[in-house]
């Protein structure tokens, strides 16, 4: 089970911050990868808020394809990164699902209707993500 989740973690987290990376380096780049919405399609502060986002994740979303990989290799220090990394991805699609909501029904343009949807799908996933590897490695700590 922990090699299989290692491999769940990374590829769900690499998804994640990779996406927040290229987001930050190259915004054009995730703008045509529809990583992102472009300014002109949103309102200018949720495009702003976006521009901070985008940087912190880059800066600390690092912390679950890590813990991933640690658990893959059978590393106890996973489960300091998974607790890290789970914190991080959990507060990340929380601030994520709730701001866009709350965002959404406020009139703000937040991006088409498709875009949204797949933010709030894959927020849903990520957070979920983060959960159960909390869980896991309070379990993994306990044991």
């Amino acid at each position: 089970m922990g090699m299989m989740w290692g491999f769940v973690v990374v590829a769900l987290s690499v998804v994640c911050w990779g996406g927040q990376a290229i987001s930050w380096f190259s915004p054009s780049t995730a703008v045509r990868l529809s990583l992102t919405e472009s300014d002109d399609a949103v309102d200018a502060a949720f495009a702003a808020d976006g521009r901070g986002e985008v940087l912190w994740d880059t800066l600390t979303l690092w912390t679950m394809p890590v813990a991933g990989v640690l658990l893959i290799a059978d590393n106890a220090a996973w489960t300091y990164f998974g607790l890290v990394g789970g914190a991080m991805y959990l507060y990340f699609a929380g601030r994520g699902l709730f701001t866009r909501i709350a965002m959404r029904q406020r009139g703000v343009r937040i991006g088409t209707k498709q875009n949204v949807t797949l933010a709030l799908v894959f927020l849903t996933i990520w957070g979920v993500m983060g959960l159960v590897t909390i869980v896991a490695a309070v379990v993994s700590l306990a044991s």
